[in-house]
């Protein structure tokens, strides 16, 4: 699994945000967190804007990356974005964590919790649409942004045996991505049969920036787990996993 993020505002910045392309500091006196003694370790992560990023962006910010791993090998992300604005100026951003996932064949992958869902497809122009399928499968491309989705969505590797679990607090949206073997090899740094392997499933704040007053915080919560099962043989169900 590999795991970036992006944080941006409306306009002005480079596609997917600035936080993943800016130097990070590490907290050496974290802040103590309500559920730090279920932490087998952890690590504290801080990104203010440089001289630079007021250019484009006029607003002062302290944004706090927590990850951290439990005892039975999940990881755990805490983000925690505060306004630190000394003009009185509130302001509005849009986030997300990009979670990518490995996978045996991605032809073999069904993600559950996303049924019913609204869902803007990017590769239509952002047209509106609702997710008819009981799960989603992947044939071709994909890139749809759903909104306002269920706290939890499980990622089921047939062939692998194994599932993906995650589960978000104050994160409302989330992409689903794959580029297709087309695309692939347009991108520079995606090897061409590598879509084969990996699927994107980022938990994201699109729809509705967030809003934050001066001497506001926002908290964004992540917890991934992986859990073997086998739901071809049906010992997997999935409505237990996503409900239970």
């Amino acid at each position: 699994m590999e795991i970036g993020m992006e944080v941006g505002g409306l306009a002005n910045f480079e596609q997917h945000g600035f936080a993943r392309t800016r130097v990070w500091t590490i907290d050496q006196n974290p802040q103590p967190l309500q559920e730090s003694n279920s932490y087998r370790a952890f690590v504290d992560l801080i990104l203010r804007p440089s001289e630079g990023d007021f250019k484009f962006w006029p607003h002062s910010f302290e944004f706090r990356l927590r990850v951290a791993l439990t005892p039975g090998g999940d990881i755990i992300l805490v983000s925690r974005i505060r306004n630190t604005n000394k003009d009185g100026k509130p302001f509005t951003f849009t986030f997300a964590f990009h979670t990518y996932f490995s996978v045996s064949d991605i032809c073999e992958v069904r993600v559950e919790g996303l049924e019913t869902i609204d869902y803007f497809d990017n590769l239509k122009g952002k047209e509106r649409c609702t997710e008819q399928a009981d799960a989603l499968t992947f044939e071709s491309e994909v890139d749809k942004t759903y909104i306002s989705t269920p706290n939890k969505i499980a990622i089921i590797d047939h062939e692998k045996k194994r599932t993906y679990v995650m589960w978000k607090e104050g994160i409302p949206d989330a992409v689903v991505w794959n580029p297709w073997d087309k695309k692939a090899k347009a991108i520079a740094d995606f090897g061409d049969d590598e879509y084969k392997h990996m699927l994107c499933v980022q938990p994201a704040v699109i729809e509705d920036p967030l809003p934050l007053k001066p001497g506001e915080e926002w908290t964004g919560r992540l917890h991934i787990s992986a859990v073997p099962s086998s739901y071809c043989s049906g010992q997997l169900d999935p409505k237990r996993v996503l409900y239970g």
